[in-house]
């Protein structure tokens, strides 16, 4: 487990455009050290954002994108093609523009996919999907037996949601107890749609490094709780943390609540 280093932006732009340059330092190092990169990418306005930065920076030729590999943290368990699936929208502001190789793009599975509208299914599949990824340096969970390792991201990223949520693990539910599996169906969960696929914190703790973004008033509160010592469960995004570092990235408005003892001057 890594302590959280926070990083203080002006705003939400700044923010994202520091977030991109710094991803794309990570992954041509990781392509340098070891051939390639495994990245987790995560969806909502601050990821997508972050891509958007992306995409616009000129420093993106630096990275070998046919060494890039993709995972997604959680998706919306909806028909392939829909606007609302993460997916999509990281194709439509950063994918399609770059020349990765698509065996090495791994989106979840969609609700008119091969398991039909079975999100359970489509989720142990998934997770199968990660193990056969997973070579011996890899991570393995406590269902490793069970075929539960995953690899052992560079990065993996998730936006905060206003309830402190990661991923699709929402307090006080059933995927955020999670202990065992990697990949988990989502049933019920209090923001539309109702089902959704999620990594679990077991899984996302296998990275190396885990990212999370918050920025806008609305974050302040959860950034707040999830730094101020609460439970996973009750608070998830206090559950993600990566085996080297764990580092929040903010703008001066979801930092606001916090103590400014908790972040260097520097930082804003």
């Amino acid at each position: 487990m890594s302590a959280p280093q926070l990083v203080v932006h002006r705003d939400k732009e700044l923010m994202a455009q520091a977030a991109a340059a710094r991803l794309i330092t990570k992954i041509v190092d990781a392509q340098a050290a070891r051939g390639s990169a495994s990245v987790v990418l995560t969806g909502g306005r601050n990821g997508n954002g972050l891509l958007a930065a992306l995409a616009a920076a000129p420093a993106r030729d630096a990275i070998d994108w046919s060494r890039l590999e993709l995972w997604w943290g959680d998706e919306r368990f909806l028909p392939e093609g829909d606007p609302e699936r993460n997916v999509t929208q990281a194709r439509q502001v950063l994918l399609d523009s770059v020349p990765l190789d698509p065996s090495r793009v791994h989106p979840m599975p969609a609700s008119d996919g091969p398991y039909g509208n079975d999100a359970d299914t489509a989720a142990a599949a998934y997770a199968q999907e990660l193990a056969a990824a997973a070579g011996p340096e890899h991570y393995r969970s406590a269902a490793a037996a069970a075929g539960g390792d995953v690899p052992t991201f560079d990065v993996l990223m998730l936006g905060v949601g206003p309830d402190t949520h990661v991923a699709s693990l929402f307090p006080e539910h059933p995927g955020v107890r999670e202990t065992e599996r990697t990949v988990v169906g989502v049933h019920g969960a209090p923001k539309p749609p109702p089902t959704r696929i999620s990594l679990t914190l077991p899984a996302i703790r296998a990275a190396r490094e885990v990212w999370l973004l918050a920025a806008g008033d609305d974050k302040a509160n959860a950034a707040r709780i999830a730094l101020s010592g609460a439970g996973e469960i009750q608070a998830p995004a206090a559950g993600a943390y990566g085996r080297a570092r764990t580092l929040w990235l903010l703008d001066s408005a979801a930092a606001s609540q916090l103590p400014r003892g908790l972040y260097p001057p520097a930082s804003a």
